[in-house]
């Protein structure tokens, strides 16, 4: 056999997962190896659990443990190439070779095609195994070169502008003859002068941003000194506010006491006047009954003409006591300087207070949490659209994630790859309101996705391709997945979220419903319609175990 037949390919010190050197590599009860930590990740994120090389497939999940064996042998290649050395495929078989001694054997699984070693003259010219590169350590005083097995060893000198690669002279001759190349060290001292400018630009990057921080700090401790005296001017306003309405209160009840003494004043004056002309008008009634009756014609005949026209009265047709006591004006005015601050208080309670200096940029006002309740939606999940590992609840306004998958059928809407689940409600106009219970999860996605996502492998879950929603992480870290994501710092950690959709002005905002506090606003513009979204995540072998409950709304809070 000759020397180039026994060597090994690099390409069996590499995970065929991460594509990189194996760190603590496992091996599959069909013979393969892979990264301990790639395989437990893509089992976890598949359906059922198959080799990704030959696709054996496994009913039970193996517990697979670390290969001491293979991992003593990666850490030796990694020592007897120092890290940094840009070995040839074929220089593993010689470390192999030393390291056991013997020329390694076969790696070939059963079932699998017979690999048979490639001649030389078969691999393309710029993989002939006569020249393995090495980068040369400065500290080093070894030769440029030497032979080992018949392989030349050469340390790179020269940098070749043109391919951007570190290169030996022997290359330059052979490969870079046209090029434009020079010694390390001249690319170095030519780059070198660069040094400078970089570092001057990140320095004065770090003055500037060190700079805004302090700009952005004082401006928050003048907001908070700016609450503070608001607040304190707000409850001395107010205090002076009632003061003055009680003691106007007050003068208001006098003036309409007095009001009432002079009417009845008035009123018993009038009562007695009536009276007296009552009393008047009664005798002469009493004297004309008995002039009636009276026999003596030459009395009555002298008599009557006196008796026959009333007594003096006064005309009391058109007079009358006034129960008006011109307060109507007063309640007027009033009730319209109630209303004019009243309606002032709900736009600030509606759309909050101008922009604060901390983050000017936002154009259009974010909608408050008591307001937004008003547009409360009854939300359920749609589970033609569940992964099948997600459980539903039967009233469909829970869902978690299990152990295993469940047996239901591929239709086009179901998530096959990401445990999530979308609404079965529509969005394609006005504003919608819902909230979800998500207390004691320690991952979580929630928010909205519209009709057209891709559903079926791998998600990118961005704006751009239809997703806006709020993420938990490893029970602390929220995040918004915006391009690139945005990191967002909650003091208070959410009980229950509230999402709020106004379709027609692009908005998708996020709320803390205990602590009423707006969290972040999306401003977006929606071409079709678009639906709640909800990932439980996985359960993280019972630790994320918890539901997402979606709950109703409660507006008298």
């Amino acid at each position: 056999m000759s020397l180039y037949g026994s060597f090994l390919s690099d390409e069996q010190f590499l995970c065929s997962i991460c594509l990189d050197v194996f760190t603590n590599p496992s091996t599959t009860p069909c013979g393969h190896s892979f990264c301990m930590a790639c395989i437990s990740k893509y089992w976890d994120g598949s359906k059922v659990c198959q080799c990704p090389l030959c696709k054996t497939t496994y009913q039970k999940r193996p517990n697979l443990q670390i290969n001491r064996t293979l991992r003593e042998i990666t850490i030796e290649f990694r020592s007897m190439t120092g890290g940094g050395v840009c070995v040839h495929p074929d220089v593993a078989g010689l470390i192999l070779t030393g390291f056991f001694g013997t020329e390694p054997q076969s790696s070939q699984c059963p079932g699998e095609p017979l690999r048979t070693s490639s001649s030389s003259s078969s691999l393309p010219p710029h993989q002939q195994p006569e020249k393995v590169h090495r980068e040369r350590d400065v500290q080093q005083l070894e030769p440029p070169s030497l032979v080992h097995g018949g392989l030349t060893v050469c340390w790179f000198q020269m940098y070749c502008r043109t391919d951007r690669l570190c290169i030996c002279p022997e290359c330059e001759t052979e490969d870079h003859q046209a090029h434009d190349t020079v010694t390390l060290e001249a690319e170095w001292m030519e780059t070198k002068d660069q040094l400078s400018v970089s570092e001057q630009e990140i320095r004065e990057m770090i003055r500037q941003r060190i700079k805004k921080i302090e700009e952005i700090r004082l401006s928050s401790a003048e907001l908070e000194s700016a609450v503070e005296r608001e607040t304190a001017g707000s409850v001395c306003l107010f205090a002076e506010l009632v003061s003055a309405i009680q003691r106007a209160q007050v003068e208001l009840m006098e003036v309409m006491e007095m009001s009432r003494r002079a009417a009845e004043h008035q009123a018993d004056a009038m009562i007695r006047q009536l009276e007296l002309e009552v009393e008047e008008l009664r005798r002469r009634e009493s004297a004309l009954s008995e002039l009636a009756h009276s026999e003596d014609y030459m009395h009555c005949v002298k008599t009557f003409p006196l008796l026959c026209s009333p007594p003096p009265t006064r005309d009391w047709s058109g007079l009358s006591v006034n129960s008006d006591l011109g307060t109507g004006t007063v309640y007027r005015s009033l009730a319209a300087l109630v209303d004019q601050f009243q309606e002032e208080l709900k736009v600030i309670a509606g759309t909050g207070f101008p922009a604060s200096v901390l983050d000017p940029s936002p154009a259009r006002t974010q909608p408050r949490m008591r307001r937004v309740q008003e547009y409360a939606v009854d939300v359920t999940l749609d589970c033609n659209t569940a992964h099948p590992r997600l459980i539903l609840s039967e009233d469909m306004k829970s869902v978690r994630c299990g152990d295993r998958h469940q047996l239901l059928p591929d239709n086009p809407e179901r998530f096959d790859r990401v445990v999530c689940v979308i609404g079965r409600e529509a969005i394609s106009s006005g504003r919608h309101y819902w909230e979800v219970e998500v207390g004691g999860k320690t991952d979580w996605d929630l928010g909205v996705a519209r009709q057209s996502i891709n559903r079926k492998g791998k998600i990118e879950v961005t704006p751009s391709n239809g997703y806006w929603f709020l993420s938990l992480r490893d029970k602390s870290k929220y995040a918004f997945r915006t391009e690139p994501s945005t990191d967002v710092q909650l003091n208070l950690r959410p009980q229950r979220i509230g999402v709020f959709v106004d379709f027609d002005k692009g908005q998708v905002s996020f709320y803390n419903v205990d602590a009423k506090i707006h969290i972040y606003t999306f401003n977006d513009t929606f071409t079709e319609c678009i639906f709640p979204f909800f990932s439980p995540c996985t359960n993280k072998s019972g630790k994320n175990d918890g539901p997402l409950v979606i709950t109703p709304v409660n507006t008298a809070e």
